[in-house]
């Protein structure tokens, strides 16, 4: 390992601890306006949505096999189920989908 490894991990803490230690200085104490609340605890979900949505269209060639699930997801979660039967209830619609179709 060269110097190089050292300085490239020494770089992400950096750029990993400075974005997190800011606010907790410069914040400290203080109440944020009820609107920046709200925008920051939507920005979970919409990374989430971020990251999931493309890769609902390349789950396999099949482009109807992403569509099904994650129309499937939404509707157990809309229903009002926990995360565990969101994930169950998909895997099994996607393995009838897939023994009837595939």
């Amino acid at each position: 390992m060269g110097a190089w490894f050292w300085w490239m991990i020494f770089g992400m803490a950096l750029v990993t601890y400075i974005p997190r230690a800011i606010p907790l200085t410069f914040l400290e104490g203080r109440e944020l306006p009820e609107a920046v609340q709200n925008v920051l605890r939507n920005i979970p979900y919409a990374v989430l949505g971020a990251l999931i949505f493309p890769a609902v269209f390349f789950i396999q060639e099949n482009i109807w096999f992403g569509v099904i699930g994650a129309v499937s997801a939404f509707a157990i979660a809309f229903a009002g189920a926990n995360v565990i039967l969101v994930v169950l209830g998909t895997i099994a619609i996607l393995s009838l989908y897939g023994l009837w179709f595939g």
